[in-house]
């Protein structure tokens, strides 16, 4: 399972869990383990029925972003390149525990300096060092 900065959770006012909006109506926790009460559960049943529910916030409600930074999904579907040579396209990003990486036809490629040398979201363009990746 992939888990977001939980930068993004705070100071929300709610959450989108499985298409619906619900109200934070209490919070508890750490800033990296939050706990949220939310409006409308209000038992232990309630609660265990949105467990492993995936919890969003729309894209559009997320804080900006800095010079240089992407979204994840923004690099799905972005064409990686080694120079001339097409490697595939970017089926998703992963969260390891030392950095992220991109996963291009089952082969992750790690978000390093040494491992990109460049990346054009806006272009949908990725060209990466496979020497590095494959340690060729």
């Amino acid at each position: 399972m992939e888990h977001a900065d939980p930068a993004l959770l705070a100071d929300r006012s709610s959450v989108v869990i499985d298409g619906s909006r619900h109200e934070i109506v209490r919070r508890a926790g750490t800033d990296q383990r939050p706990i949220f009460r939310l409006e409308g559960c209000a038992s232990r049943e309630d609660a265990e029925a949105l467990r492993r529910s995936e919890l969003r916030v729309p894209v559009t409600e997320a804080p900006a972003l800095q010079e240089g930074e992407f979204w994840a999904h923004e690099l799905v579907g972005c064409v990686v390149v080694d120079g001339g040579e097409e490697i595939g396209v970017v089926d998703r990003m992963v969260a390891l525990p030392s950095c992220e990486a991109i996963e291009v036809g089952g082969e992750l490629i790690p978000l390093v300096r040494d491992a990109i040398r460049s990346l054009d979201v806006a272009a949908r363009r990725i060209d990466v060092d496979m020497r590095f990746v494959r340690g060729n």
